[in-house]
């Protein structure tokens, strides 16, 4: 298994979200975009990109002009338009420059996947980074954060930093994407040193590399057995 280097978020800020899922899963072109139509995706982002949220985003990020990195995710009907759009109309709205560099290079099959499989299917991403430059992440959904936080760690590794990330949909409890010290106490009191020992081995990172939901979903399982007969399943799965 090909491990992630992860790094902790140092105050990384809340996930800016665009539309509600329900919305954006409603809307005509939301399937056609997932699968890859540009074209598709493009009507889809016009409609829904929230004016109010790209002007948070500029207030935000003040005087910096980030480099807008999109998540391109590979699916099994294709590769995802979605992230690349938001990212082009955002660099459009925005006057930012957008990477074409940064890609992803598995298919995890996040779209529908629980919570394990979503945890054991790390994305893996590659590019050329610009070394001192800022970077602002863009994706089409934010589930647990994964996705998210191991493009920005791409970015960290090769000397970028990252000011931000948006999505245009997503779970609203997944937009803080660094873990409470609280849900880190609790995790490591539930299930004690030997978790996080298999996790370091396993995946390469630390629980407090962990997004607070993927924190709070192995919480949430009852024992340490549990945890790692899920994820092998998933993995071989």
């Amino acid at each position: 298994m090909v491990q992630v280097r992860r790094f902790p978020w140092d105050g990384f800020p809340p996930v800016w979200i665009h539309a509600s899922e329900r919305v954006v899963k409603s809307h005509l072109s939301y399937a056609a975009g997932k699968a890859g139509d540009p074209d598709a995706a493009f009507r889809l982002v016009t409609d829904l990109l929230s004016p109010g949220i790209v002007e948070e985003i500029r207030v935000a990020v003040g005087s910096t002009l980030p480099i807008l990195a999109s998540a391109h995710a590979l699916e099994r009907g294709g590769v995802n338009a979605i992230p690349e759009v938001l990212a082009d109309l955002l660099g459009l709205r925005l006057g930012w420059k957008v990477d074409s560099n940064i890609v992803q290079t598995n298919i995890v099959s996040h779209t529908g996947a629980d919570g394990f499989s979503r945890l054991a299917r790390q994305a893996l991403f590659a590019g050329t980074v610009e070394p001192g430059s800022s970077y602002f992440l863009a994706d089409d959904f934010i589930g647990q954060g994964g996705t998210l936080a191991n493009l920005r760690s791409l970015i960290l590794e090769k000397g970028g930093t990252v000011v931000g990330a948006t999505v245009l949909t997503g779970k609203p409890y997944s937009a803080t994407l660094a873990p409470a010290g609280e849900t880190l106490t609790q995790l490591r009191a539930k299930h004690g040193t030997e978790l996080e020992t298999w996790w370091v081995r396993t995946f390469g990172f630390s629980f407090e590399c962990l997004t607070e939901s993927e924190a709070r979903y192995l919480l949430n399982t009852p024992t340490v057995d549990r945890v790692r007969d899920r994820i092998a399943a998933a993995i071989e799965g």
